[in-house]
Order: structure tokens, then C-alpha cells, then sequence
């Protein structure tokens, strides 16, 4: 018997990712409805969410009438690529030559041979990746990796399912053609398949191979010669490298309970950690330092740094100074300067025995190199703030970044500084009732409690069909302020979002006013009450 293909599928790995990146252990998928959103519709959903009807490819409304209480998880293939990597690591103990397919779903050659059959080969892969965290995961052994994937795709949970050799076909006939929509290039192929009346795949073999390859083009004769049994076999499975070894760690014997100390010292172990990066072309942009200490062998406690550009060996002494630091402060003046009398803490809670350096995230060196002339971002004031952080917690120092909306202040996200934007609403939708350009320069915090009048003295409002009850002559943008009159205005932009929720939705009149004293403002209106939102300063 020649080599076989075996898979390993964990199903929901986005949802399974996420939940874990929150804290959460991966069997709480099976319990906790969640699903993860991607441009608006359901990507991947838990078990316990498709069991009240969520289903991928649903919109985020339908899903959320359907489940109330479904739980909704950005999408982040980087994050689903990096919680995926301990399960590659795992299996790749057992036999080298791994493949990742894609995060949740890798393929080897069937270490059969050295287990005694593929039923325990199987057994014992599915050990090794649950005890990596993935509790859920479904093997299948085949003679080819699309049959394998099937395979893995009916079995049990930590259970595999073997399809016989030479037994391809027979195993593929009775499945329907929607399975192929796990495939990364399918596209709409099984619409036009249940259009053409194909239900099976083996109604889908049973054509002809000529007629399949000129209709459905190179993708089509693949996939016909996969289900009719006459694939490729293994193959070359494009098996990954296995990544190098780019952590660095310094052992202190005896333990150092000194944060000056332990900055001069761990300088080595930096420059080495930086030089390894190099070496292999990368750098580092997200680093975990860990810290063990003697009061708790083998436990470690760590952080993770992030930074606007590359880590230098300079910024790792830095990050474990301030995380030493941050965390030997007084409770009373921990987030600030000393309290009146109190020095700089210099001394750690308890001794240090080892400080480890790992690359989170590493990119290729070209991604970050300096221009000609220099880079562009002032490395004092990134160290600053990464101090500030180090002192006040990661959250407390942001950055705002423009996404997409329909008001000024619906545009702005804030992310803590030094971290990529993730999961923002696109700037490329239409937005109906987006203002026009040029957008305000000043966005206020809290609106302004404004008033907008006519020239004797009546309230402007709007009605629902969006009728004004009279032409703004006056206007204050604040309670303090003195009434002035109206030198321009340009509107109304209605505005009405989330109107299907409990509560109406926000329902919004917005205006754009200029005053005499050639000041202008963005005003709006919810029902009676006239609000100031910014400035065009």
C-alpha cells in the first residue's frame, strides 16, 4: 500500500481562535454562542451558535434576531495563523513534513507505518493535538488530500474517519456538491452546479471530463478528477520548514532583584535576540518578555510590547525595565510621578531567576527599513510614550484613525498606540448621510447642549419626512454662549441607523452653520434638541 494523506480539521478554528485570544478555553466554543464577523456577514460560527440557526455567510442582523445572545468576534487571520501554530508545532513532534492548508486545517503523510494502522495513527495525532488546546478536532486518512479533508470533515470529534484504499470515488459519490464550498477557490461553482442539476458529487463525476475541463476551466478538471478517484494522490504537500528558534532567554543564578542590574545585564541577551531576527530577515514588531521569578519556579509572568516601527536591543532593555518598574510602584503613585518622598522604585517584588524575549510578531526587515535620508517617526517620542505605557497599561495611550461613517465622531477609532488597526468600518462604502467634504477639524468629546432659531425667535426642528419648520436665523453653540446670526448654513443630512433595534435606533438632523463672526460649526438635531458636534476650526 503506498502513502496516504491524513488530515486534521478543527472546526470554527476563527470563532475557537478568538475565544481563546480572550481568555477562553477552546471547548467553550461548544457552549458559547459566537460567530466571527467578516464585512458584515458570519464567517465562522460555534457549535452552539449553529445550533439556533446561525449559519455562515448570514448577515450580522439576521444572526442576531435568530440568537440574541450570540457573541460577536472580529476577524483576524493573523491572530487564527498565530493560535494555529502551536497545533502545527504539536503534530510536527510526531512526523516532520507537516502542511498548513490554512489555520484550523493541516495534512501529512499518514504516519500509518509507525502506529500500526492508520485508526491509531489517527488516535494519536488527535492526542497530541488536543493536549496542544484544540479540543475539538476530526481526523480522515485518504488517498488523496481533497478526500482526506472530507473524511476529516465526517468524523466524530477527536474520533478519524479512514476511506479505504482505492475507495475515493465510492466515498465521494453520495456527498452533495455543497462541500466543495470549503474550498478556497470555488467561488460560485456550486450555484451553477445545482443550476446544471447536479446534486452529488457523483453526479458531478459522471460527466464527461472534456465537457467539465472547457465549462469550468482548470479548477473544474481538478476537481473532477479528484471526485472520479483518478486525483493526484499525495503529492507534494507543500509540507512547511519548521520555523527557527528566535526566543532568547537569560538564566540569573544567583537571582537579581534589581532592575538596573538586570537592564545591564539582559543587554547581551538583546543584542543576540535582535541579531537572530537578522540573520533570518526579520524583525521584530510585537515582542512577549517574560519574567520568572524565584518566589514561582516555572511560572512566568509576561507582557507583550508592541512597537510603532522594529524593536532594537535599546527598546528590549527598555520594556523590561518599565515592566519591572511598572509593576514595584506604591499603589498611590503607581500610573505617575513618585508621590512627595517616594523614590523610583529600582527594586522588584521578588528576585528575578530568568527574562525571556519572544518575537510575537516578526515581519521581513525590508517592511520597516528607514528611508534614505532617515526615518520619518521621532524614536524619542515613541520611546515616550512606550514608557508612558509601561506605567499606565497598554490601553491608556491611543491613537485616533479614521474608519468609515456617517459623523465625525463615528470616523475617529481609537487604538492603543503602537498597535495595528484591526476591525475597522470601511472608508470605501458609500455612507448615505455621510457629510460631505471638507470633514471638521474639531471633533468635540461631548457635544454641546446648542439652540438654532428662526429670525423671530421660533425653535428650528424637523419633521419625519424631513420638512424644517422654518429657516435658522440665529444660533448659539452652547447654553453659555450668546445668540448670533446666521451668515450661511447648508443641510439638513438625515440620518437614520439601527431603526430595526429595540429603543429606535439614532435618528439625526445634522446642519452646517456659519456665524457672523466667520466661525463654523457642524450642528445636529435629535428630535427637539439641537447638539454642537464639531468645529471647522
Amino acid at each position: 500500500m503506498g502513502a496516504r494523506v491524513m488530515v486534521v480539521w478543527c472546526p470554527d478554528w476563527p470563532v475557537v481562535a478568538a475565544l481563546w485570544e480572550a481568555g477562553m478555553p477552546a471547548e467553550s466554543a461548544r457552549r458559547v454562542p459566537a460567530a466571527v464577523l467578516e464585512r458584515g456577514r458570519i464567517g465562522a460560527a460555534s457549535a452552539a451558535a449553529r445550533e439556533t440557526g446561525v449559519r455562515r455567510g448570514m448577515r450580522k442582523r439576521d444572526a442576531q434576531a435568530g440568537c440574541p445572545d450570540l457573541r460577536l468576534l472580529d476577524a483576524a487571520p493573523d491572530r487564527d495563523a498565530r493560535a494555529f501554530e502551536p497545533v502545527l508545532a504539536a503534530v510536527e513532534e510526531l512526523r516532520p513534513g507537516v502542511a498548513p492548508l490554512r489555520p484550523g486545517l493541516l495534512a501529512l503523510r499518514s504516519p500509518s507505518v509507525f502506529y500500526g494502522g492508520d485508526v491509531h495513527a489517527g488516535a494519536v495525532v488527535a492526542e497530541q493535538v488536543v493536549a496542544a488546546g484544540a479540543w475539538d478536532c476530526r481526523v480522515g486518512v485518504a488517498d488523496d488530500l481533497f478526500t482526506a479533508e472530507q473524511a476529516a470533515r465526517n468524523a466524530a470529534p477527536q474520533e478519524t474517519e479512514v476511506v479505504d484504499p482505492g475507495g475515493s470515488a465510492a466515498y465521494l459519490a453520495g456527498l452533495p456538491v455543497e462541500v466543495v464550498d470549503t474550498q478556497p477557490d470555488a467561488g460560485d461553482l456550486v450555484s451553477v452546479l445545482r443550476r446544471l442539476g447536479l446534486r452529488t458529487l457523483g453526479d458531478l463525476a459522471a460527466l464527461p471530463a472534456e465537457a467539465v475541463g472547457s465549462r469550468f476551466g482548470a479548477y473544474g478538471a481538478w476537481l473532477h478528477r479528484a471526485v472520479s478517484g483518478t486525483g493526484s494522490g499525495v503529492g507534494h504537500l507543500g509540507a512547511r520548514t519548521p520555523p527557527p528558534e528566535l526566543a532568547r532567554e537569560q538564566v540569573f543564578e544567583p537571582a537579581v532583584d534589581n532592575v538596573e542590574v538586570l537592564s545591564f545585564s539582559i543587554r547581551r541577551t538583546a543584542d543576540a535576540f535582535v541579531a537572530g531576527l537578522a540573520h533570518h530577515g526579520l524583525a521584530a514588531t510585537e515582542v512577549r518578555v517574560e519574567v520568572e521569578t524565584e518566589g514561582a519556579p516555572g511560572v512566568t509572568v509576561g507582557r507583550d510590547w508592541l512597537h510603532p516601527r522594529v524593536f532594537g536591543a535599546a527598546d528590549l532593555v527598555d520594556r523590561l525595565a518599565w515592566q519591572l518598574s511598572g509593576s514595584t510602584r506604591s499603589p498611590a503613585s503607581r500610573g505617575g510621578a513618585p508621590a512627595p518622598g517616594e523614590r523610583a522604585a529600582t527594586q522588584v517584588g521578588a528576585p528575578v531567576t530568568l527574562v525571556r524575549f519572544v518575537p510575537v510578531v516578526a515581519v521581513g526587515e525590508s517592511t520597516h527599513a528607514e528611508g534614505l535620508w532617515g526615518g520619518s517617526t521621532d524614536e524619542r517620542v515613541a520611546r515616550g510614550l512606550a514608557k508612558v505605557q509601561g506605567l499606565l497599561g497598554h490601553e491608556a495611550v491611543v491613537q485616533p484613525v479614521l474608519q468609515g461613517g456617517r459623523g465625525p465622531a463615528d470616523r475617529q477609532a481609537l487604538v492603543p498606540y503602537g498597535e495595528r488597526p484591526v476591525a475597522l468600518r470601511d472608508r470605501a462604502l458609500p455612507w448615505p448621510g455621510r457629510l460631505p467634504d471638507p470633514q471638521p477639524a474639531r471633533v468635540l468629546a461631548e457635544p454641546w447642549p446648542a439652540s438654532v432659531a428662526t429670525d423671530d425667535g421660533r425653535p428650528v426642528v424637523v419633521d419625519d419626512r424631513g420638512a424644517m419648520s422654518g429657516v435658522p436665523g440665529r444660533f448659539r453653540t452652547s447654553t453659555d454662549e450668546p445668540w448670533q446670526p446666521v451668515a450661511a448654513w447648508a443641510g439638513p443630512w438625515p440620518v437614520e441607523e439601527s431603526w430595526w433595534e429595540e429603543g429606535g435606533g439614532c435618528r439625526l438632523t445634522r446642519f452646517q452653520v456659519v456665524g457672523v463672526d466667520g466661525r463654523a460649526w457642524l450642528l445636529a438635531l435629535a428630535g427637539t434638541a439641537w447638539w454642537t458636534e464639531a468645529g471647522y476650526d
